[in-house]
C-alpha cells in the first residue's frame, strides 16, 4: 500500500488454506478509489482507527509497566471476542489463543518478560494456563491482580 504511505518492509504472510492472491497497480488502486467514493471513505476510516490505536499504544509503552501493558494487551483482546455471557467466579472465561512470543510483541516486550508477568498473573489467579494450550486471560473483578497491575 505504498500509495497510502504503508510499506511492507520485511513483513511476509504466509496462507494456511488455499489461497487467491489478487495483485493491483498503482493506477488500478487510484482508479478504484476514484471510482466510488465509499472506498476511499472505508479505507481512510480503517486507517483513522489504526492511527488513533498507534497514538494511544506510543504512551502505553513509555509510561506504563510491562505487566501493565500486558494487562492491557489482553484486556484488548478479550474485548474484541463477543461476549459469551457475564463471567462468572466458575464460569468458562475468554481465553487469548496466542503464543507468549505473539502476546509480547503485542505489549512491546520480550517472550521471556511476557512468561514471566503471565506466570505471576497466574499465582494470583488473575489468568489460567490450560494444559498444553495458550494462556487464557480472566479479567475479573473477584480476582486480585499484582500489584503493579492498575486497570487499563
Amino acid at each position: 500500500m505504498v500509495l497510502l504511505g504503508q510499506h511492507m518492509y520485511d513483513n511476509y504472510a504466509e496462507a494456511l488454506d488455499d489461497t487467491v492472491v489478487c495483485v493491483m497497480s498503482r493506477t488500478d488502486v487510484n482508479r478504484l478509489l476514484l471510482a466510488d467514493a465509499r472506498i476511499a471513505a472505508r479505507i481512510t476510516a480503517i486507517l483513522g482507527r489504526r492511527l488513533a490505536d498507534l497514538e494511544q499504544r506510543l504512551p502505553d509503552s513509555v509510561f506504563k509497566t510491562v505487566a501493565q501493558r500486558v494487562a492491557t494487551t489482553l484486556t484488548t483482546l478479550t474485548s474484541a471476542q463477543p461476549p459469551a455471557g457475564p463471567l462468572r467466579p466458575v464460569g468458562r472465561h475468554p481465553q487469548i489463543a496466542l503464543t507468549h512470543e505473539q502476546l509480547a510483541a503485542l505489549a512491546g516486550t520480550s517472550r521471556e518478560t511476557c512468561t514471566k508477568v503471565l506466570r505471576e498473573y497466574a499465582e494470583h489467579g488473575c489468568s489460567a494456563w490450560p494444559a498444553g494450550a495458550s494462556p487464557s486471560s480472566t479479567p475479573s473483578g473477584s480476582r486480585t491482580p499484582p500489584a503493579d497491575v492498575t486497570h487499563p
